[in-house]
């Protein structure tokens, strides 16, 4: 079924209404209601930087990187810690209409669900391409988590 027009409703608070070829009454658009739109990889638009859709953030591995760097450091080789692999983006939560927030990863890992909110302090890097997302933890963030 062809699209031949695509707008955000006013009416239905931000809400994509969709114009089909060959349906031509509210009545007849009624049974598509709730169902999903597809479109070809190849024809999403260009996001911002900073901005990624969310099934390009599902099934990223996320790397934790340390804390703090060490302040000295004998060879050049210690001078980092590489990133321990800490688990894989299961899905992304986000705030709802009555609460404003940052979106969440719900990041699956060996001790179980941890939430990491797509913050640009916190998600230090991300890469899509290659299907790979660094965070920096706050202090607590895995003990709030737990609870």
């Amino acid at each position: 079924m062809a699209l031949e027009t695509c707008w955000l409703s006013q009416n239905h608070r931000g809400q994509a209404v969709f114009h089909f070829a060959g349906i031509s009454s509210i009545s007849e658009a009624e049974k598509f209601r709730g169902l999903d739109v597809l479109l070809p990889f190849e024809q999403r638009v260009t996001l911002p930087a900073g901005q990624f859709f969310v099934s390009d953030l599902i099934g990223c591995s996320v790397f934790e990187n340390p804390a703090a760097p060490p302040k000295m450091s004998s060879s050049p080789c210690s001078l980092t810690e590489a990133p321990v692999l800490l688990g894989t983006v299961r899905d992304v939560q986000f705030p709802g209409e009555e609460i404003s927030g940052t979106p969440l990863l719900e990041v699956d890992t060996s001790g179980g669900e941890v939430l990491i909110p797509l913050a640009v302090d916190i998600c230090i890097k991300i890469d899509p391409k290659e299907r790979r997302i660094e965070v920096l933890l706050p202090e607590g963030l895995r003990d709030l988590n737990s609870e």
